[in-house]
């Protein structure tokens, strides 16, 4: 989930907030009806309303969404918008959407759950006819020459006197987000994914790359970005020289620097597979001298005895925080208050206090109660 710092931010980004309230100024008319998807404090949808929405229906699963309910009262618009403080794929909804309105990414479209929810919006929530904002994101990517960057990624790694080279392998499968500058592009930026969110029927991606180096210099990795045309000739970019945006720029590092002679090819293989509500990414990247794997799944220290607990052999056996779990869903039936539940934990087994009974009681209650 976002922070509400990570809000605020979005809030003053003035390119993101121009192009979303200028495209919902043509798209929103009186009468509508709007799904602000994933609202957080739900300015999309006061916004909406503000525009003539007869109804708005503000779906958020984080905390944030109270401050939405607030806004909406303060604004007068509660009785026009409805909240739900859920995933979008767990409600339904008494009318299709007229237009569906949402940014779910991250520095990158593929961000969690951002495109299984768009795709399921799509196909149950939006009406025959109805207008998704954003309609598309436009991916590029370019070979960069970034020494600053990469030295905050592996620099830490290489000092002391010490062998870290094991971290070193872990930060350079692990992509960030960075801030590019165009004189850092070793190559003329290539367009190799778009994402048509009316069409999109995997959250996966899979794409090759070309290029011919422009000039000489050091590769230390590359530079992806995105152009999102909301509407017809309404959009922002987060590409290297525009405006500064709250996205940034995804960098995904080399192993290690390759020098690169202008004129030379290079070739790229980038995917990406959404795995429990993460994205796994590879890319291997082939110059003249020199051809490096690498990947996300390798951008973890992994602990032995750990991964050996995911072994399709293995067999569990519970430890005593999953008795204290499996004890207080036990107790969740609608009869025993949580204060009730804690105490009869606190007999039961060795928590350190009634506080912390009643907190873990309480923790359990948020995530697994209805």
């Amino acid at each position: 989930m976002y922070s509400l710092h990570s809000y605020g931010q979005m809030l003053a980004d003035a390119p993101r907030v121009r192009a979303y309230t200028a495209a919902l100024r043509h798209t929103v008319r009186p009468g509508s009806v709007v799904l602000d998807l994933g609202c957080g404090p739900g300015v999309f949808a006061l916004l909406a309303c503000q525009l003539g929405a007869r109804r708005v229906y503000a779906v958020e699963p984080d905390n944030a969404i109270e401050l939405g309910r607030e806004a909406a009262k303060a604004n007068g618009f509660a009785d026009r918008i409805e909240f739900f403080q859920k995933m979008s794929t767990e409600i339904t909804l008494p009318e299709k959407a007229d237009v569906i309105v949402s940014d779910l990414r991250g520095v990158l479209p593929w961000y969690r759950s951002h495109i299984p929810s768009i795709v399921d919006a799509s196909r149950r929530l939006l009406a025959p006819n109805g207008v998704l904002l954003p309609r598309r994101d436009i991916l590029w990517a370019a070979i960069v020459e970034a020494p600053e960057r990469y030295h905050e990624l592996t620099g830490p790694w290489q000092a002391h006197g010490f062998d870290l080279n094991a971290a070193t392998r872990c930060v350079t499968n692990t992509w960030r987000k960075a801030r590019i500058e165009p004189h850092e592009l070793l190559v003329q930026p290539a367009c190799w994914a778009r994402l048509d969110y009316s069409e999109i029927e995997t959250p996966d991606i899979r794409a090759e790359i070309s290029w011919q180096a422009a000039r000489s210099g050091t590769a230390h990795g590359i530079a992806v970005w995105f152009d999102s045309e909301l509407i017809d000739d309404i959009g922002f970019s987060n590409a290297p020289g525009a405006a500064e945006s709250i996205y940034g720029q995804g960098l995904f590092p080399f192993s290690r620097p390759v020098e690169v002679a202008e004129g030379n090819r290079i070739h790229l293989k980038i995917s990406a597979d959404f795995v429990r509500n993460d994205y796994v990414w590879r890319w291997e990247t082939d110059f003249p001298k020199a051809s490096l794997k690498q990947s996300t799944f390798f951008g973890a220290p992994l602990s032995a005895s750990q991964l050996r607990k995911r072994a399709n052999n293995y067999a569990p056996v519970m430890n005593d925080d999953g008795s204290i779990v499996r004890f207080v869903l036990s107790q969740m039936n609608g009869t025993y208050s949580i204060e009730t539940i804690a105490k009869k934990l606190s007999e039961q087994f060795a928590v350190r206090n009634e506080d912390d009974a009643l907190t873990l009681v309480a923790e359990i209650s948020e995530k697994y109660s209805q």
